[in-house]
């Protein structure tokens, strides 16, 4: 990395699709492979270059600071920023961690039950590339792995919405953005309950949202389904 990336990872939710695998866990901390997800999360990040992480929690966040403190990969730092009961959406996370001074003046952010297997510096070099101060990574989906939520135009998402239909939505939201603090310091107030959803909606549909075009799939544990797909994948990959 030319310069410290720090990412954040949004795992505040609930969970409530794998409450009977979590046995009262937060979802981070659900067993992938033999260990907790988050451990393979951030294995990645640190092969990527990342040493900078803030967490961003809420549903059992005291349970994942203590295992994350007792076993966070060599060579990377961990904050964490609490919501407590009073969830405030994935944005709202966001404006919290801003708020306690805990956003670099740009970072990339994932959620919780992402995991993405591609090379992080070339996004990071996108986004430094870019005249914009957002970047959202898309795959070209087609409705293979989910609902395709986006469309790309010339380098940029010029339209990002997960509801309705559209012909030329033909790409997905691949997890993983980068940002800059003034994205999430001009469009949420503080203390709003807001979905970064939304603001991505914002950034396409004014032309502020670059795309990075991604060919690897990604891999969630928000579903049984995509928890068997990830742990074949581990094992396959030489990763379990």
């Amino acid at each position: 990395m030319t310069e410290p990336l720090q990412c954040v990872i949004l795992a505040g939710g609930l969970g409530t699709r794998m409450a009977s695998l979590t046995a009262g866990r937060p979802k981070a901390l659900l067993p992938v492979a033999g260990r907790p997800f988050v451990d393979h999360q951030l294995e990645l990040l640190a092969e990527g270059g990342v040493t900078d992480v803030v967490i961003c929690t809420g549903y059992g966040g005291e349970e994942l600071r203590s295992h994350v403190g007792r076993g966070a990969p060599d060579g990377i730092g961990v904050r964490f920023v609490d919501e407590g009961n009073e969830l405030r959406g994935t944005a709202g996370a966001l404006r919290l961690a801003l708020d306690e001074g805990a956003l670099a003046a740009s970072f990339a952010v994932l959620y919780g039950d992402s995991y993405l297997p591609i090379e992080l510096q070339p996004v990071w070099d996108a986004f430094r590339a870019s005249p914009l101060q957002a970047l959202m990574t898309v795959l070209r989906n087609d409705d293979r792995w989910d609902a395709s939520n986006a469309i790309v135009r010339d380098g940029r998402v010029t339209l990002y919405d997960k509801n309705g239909r559209d012909p030329g939505r033909r790409w997905i939201d691949y997890g993983l953005s980068v940002l800059a603090a003034e994205v999430i310091a001009d469009r949420v107030p503080s203390g709003a309950v807001a979905d970064l959803a939304d603001v991505y909606h914002d950034l396409s549909v004014a032309g502020e949202l670059a795309a990075l075009e991604v060919e690897d799939r990604f891999y969630e544990v928000g579903s049984p389904s995509g928890l068997e797909e990830l742990e074949q994948y581990l094992r396959h990959s030489g990763r379990a």
